[in-house]
């Protein structure tokens, strides 16, 4: 009788002290951190794609504003954009994005000195 309330007890404390021992966290596989991976540099190519995007837009209405109108010499637009004037004698500047902002004449600002 001795002997099985030892092995009871000798069981029982193994089944008792092994979840302890356990290894409480699930080990990444080499697939998971591939995915984890190609999800960073998926949301990094898309953000500089969006940034070249706006920057070759930029560029290239300024381009246009240069060439098909006229630049108001001495007076800025807030942030110190180059103002321009198309043909139906608007006023307006190219933002960041490429975009025409159309600003009224009283919004313009004297050119700063150099």
């Amino acid at each position: 009788m001795k002997n099985l309330f030892k092995v009871a007890m000798l069981a029982a404390g193994t089944f008792m002290i092994s979840p302890v021992f356990a290894q409480t966290h699930k080990d990444t596989t080499f697939g998971q951190k591939v995915g984890i991976a190609a999800k960073k540099v998926g949301h990094t190519t898309k953000t500089t794609a969006v940034k070249v995007g706006h920057k070759t837009s930029q560029i290239a209405a300024n381009s246009e504003s240069t060439i098909v109108d006229k630049k108001y010499d001495g007076k800025v637009a807030p942030g110190n954009h180059n103002v321009y004037i198309d043909k139906k004698s608007r006023y307006y500047y190219v933002n960041k994005k490429g975009h025409r902002i159309y600003v009224k004449k009283s919004q313009l600002i004297d050119k700063p000195a150099k």
